[in-house]
Order: C-alpha cells, then sequence, then structure tokens
C-alpha cells in the first residue's frame, strides 16, 4: 500500500474527514488532499503532526507492515536474547554491533 492510501485509511479508521484531520494538525485541507491523492509529499514536521493526530506511528504510515524490520529467525533471535540478563544482553549487543561494523568495512572495501 502506498503512503497516500495509508493515509486515507488511518484517516477513514479514526473516521475523521479531511477538513477535521486539518484541524486537529493545522494543516491546510487541500494540502491534506494533495497528499492522499499523491501530489505532494509531506515534511518531515507534517507527517509528525499527522501521525499524532491519527494515533499512529510514522512507520505505520511510511512502510508497509513486515517491510521494516528482522526476518522471522532474526525475531525469534532477537525474542531470546530480550530474556537475557543485562549483561548478556551487553555483549550481545556488542557482539551485533561488531558484526554491523564488519559487514559495512565489507561493503566499503568493495566500492572502493
Amino acid at each position: 500500500m502506498s503512503f497516500p492510501q495509508r493515509l486515507a485509511a488511518a484517516r477513514h479508521d479514526r473516521k475523521l474527514s479531511q477538513a477535521q484531520l486539518s484541524r486537529a494538525t493545522g494543516i491546510n485541507q487541500s494540502q491534506i488532499k494533495r497528499y492522499e491523492t499523491g501530489l505532494t509529499q509531506p515534511s518531515l514536521e507534517a507527517l509528525r503532526k499527522l501521525a499524532m493526530a491519527l494515533h499512529i506511528s510514522i512507520d505505520a504510515m511510511v512502510f508497509d507492515e513486515g517491510e521494516r524490520g528482522p526476518d522471522d529467525d532474526l525475531k525469534l533471535a532477537f525474542e531470546a536474547v530480550a530474556t537475557f540478563d543485562p549483561e548478556d544482553k551487553a555483549m550481545a549487543t556488542r557482539i551485533i554491533q561488531g558484526l554491523i561494523l564488519q559487514h559495512q568495512a565489507k561493503i566499503w572495501s568493495k566500492a572502493s
């Protein structure tokens, strides 16, 4: 689903008209219509206002469900790490950060 579709769906879920959303956000009603038709994209500040008025996260407005976040196998691993005691959790975080740095270094070395 595209951003305009997600915005319109979120507004409809809250049973708000474009005029009501305009009043709740301070964004001109014609601008909200342009967002919903895909003619323009909102600024970060406008996204923040829309998300707050619609009681949803900006991620929910911008990304499809499952588009952002770890794969299912990593989700299970992260859930397991969440049960670790603080010391083991900190160690797991350091290991993951090290792997990320190693991966980025590999990408940078290929690019040069």
